[in-house]
């Protein structure tokens, strides 16, 4: 059997109408404006936050990190200007002794005697107390924060509220989708 002998294009019909038309794309259109609008809505959701919201976080860190700054300079100088005054000594006057007329040394006798021993604190601790008692008078009480965790994420911004509602929107385009599936 060669291939010439096959003869396979007889029987072929040819159909020259164009295959009828789909309906209109309506659902497509449909889905379209709505990933539309909402990259437009989140579009307009970053410029909002980049425009104003992230630099009025800027100033209000700059303003606390200056009175914070501003604070510990107060406390830097006041602890200085304390030190300075605590570590003044008078200046000692030189007073000539006259001369003694005595010229064989004079016996002393020791008696023991019931001593009391004070103890008087060291000037520099105390001041160094009060300073630290005036620091946290000026503070005021202090109620615990939990500024040591770290601010990010997106749970952090947005919150529970945010993510409730964006569960919400999700669940509204699955029904939508399921919608227009069986309405086609």
């Amino acid at each position: 059997m060669a291939f010439e002998d096959m003869d396979m294009d007889n029987n072929v019909e040819v159909n020259e109408t164009p295959p009828p038309e789909e309906s209109s794309n309506r659902t497509f259109l449909l889905v379209v404006g709505i990933l539309g609008g909402i990259m437009l809505l989140t579009l307009i959701c970053l410029g909002v936050y980049a425009l104003i919201i992230a630099p009025q976080r800027s100033n209000q860190r700059a303003t606390q990190v200056a009175e914070i700054n501003a604070q510990n300079t107060q406390v830097a100088l006041s602890a200085e200007q304390t030190g300075t005054v605590a570590s003044f000594t008078d200046t000692p006057t030189v007073t000539s002794i006259p001369p003694t007329a005595t010229t064989r040394p004079t016996q002393v006798v020791a008696v023991p005697t019931e001593a009391l021993v004070t103890f008087t604190p060291d000037s520099r601790t105390a001041t160094v107390a009060a300073l630290l008692t005036q620091a946290a008078a000026s503070q005021g009480t202090m109620t615990p924060t939990a500024s040591g965790l770290p601010q990010t994420g997106f749970a952090d911004e947005v919150g529970v509220p945010g993510l409730l509602g964006l569960a919400l929107v999700l669940i509204v385009v699955i029904f939508l989708a399921r919608r227009l599936r069986t309405a086609s």
